[in-house]
């Protein structure tokens, strides 16, 4: 059942909102190479903790961090680690929750580390634009999977493949709600939008195969063929008009 979302839940909403943007804005700037994930990490919870929040990924399932911190060919969950050191080329995605008064906002970056490839930044770019497209048919009326077919028509357009095994989802006072929505299929498909879903919609887009595979932390996933992946999440509410980003940042 998709949970439509009160004026009031929605402001929480929004506030939580503000702080996962403002952290993925800043990330802009903080991610260098020498870092480790673990610096990554304790810079998102502190950010977190400061504004009153709490970190929504620590302790879900079992996540042992505050943030999600993926490098190159890592699609989601790495779990962030002292030792893992961003070196100067890399790509590193890191996906970010905070929990406002029982409200989750939900939202991803992938950022090169120094300078990086002509591919890595294309795939870096492609990605992002993939979302875009998908916002487009965010709105009241359109057919959940309109959603779905425009990401996955943009992506393939720059010659890059969906990932199939992990989509995007309602989000609400749980992380995880009703719908699921793939980043792939055809359109015409699924619930109408109505004004108050609120969704993480979040490509997952690789330079190679859409197959992956899960490291033996059981968390972390990883392309099959060790090419790189990049991911892009907002949290987006269904309005009358124009579908708001809770989770910008800008």
């Amino acid at each position: 059942m998709i949970i439509i979302k009160s004026d009031a839940e929605i402001d929480l909403m929004r506030e939580s909102g503000k702080v996962t943007g403002f952290i993925l804005k800043e990330l802009e700037n903080f991610i260098k190479p020498g870092l480790s994930t673990a610096d990554v990490d304790r810079f998102v919870e502190k950010t977190i903790r400061g504004a009153g929040m709490i970190p929504t990924f620590k302790g879900y399932g079992g996540f042992p961090a505050s943030a999600c911190v993926s490098i190159n060919d890592e699609v989601v969950h790495g779990i962030p680690d002292k030792k893992r050191i961003l070196r100067e080329g890399d790509i590193v995605s890191v996906d970010v929750g905070s929990t406002y008064k029982g409200y989750v906002s939900d939202a991803a970056r992938t950022y090169p580390v120094g300078q990086v490839s002509d591919v890595a930044r294309h795939l870096i770019e492609a990605t992002r634009d993939s979302f875009f497209a998908g916002l487009e048919f965010c709105k009241v009326g359109c057919r959940l999977s309109d959603i779905s077919h425009a990401i996955q028509v943009s992506a393939e357009a720059e010659g890059f493949s969906v990932i199939r095994d992990f989509v995007g989802h309602g989000v609400g006072q749980e992380m995880h709600e009703d719908p699921q929505i793939p980043n792939f299929g055809k359109a015409g498909r699924g619930p109408r939008l109505a004004k108050g879903m609120v969704f993480a919609i979040e490509p997952m887009i690789c330079e190679g195969t859409y197959d992956v595979r899960t490291l033996s932390n059981d968390w972390t996933v990883v392309t099959l063929d060790g090419k790189l992946s990049a991911h892009y999440e907002n949290t987006v509410v269904i309005t009358d008009g124009e579908p708001e980003l809770l989770t910008l940042g800008e």
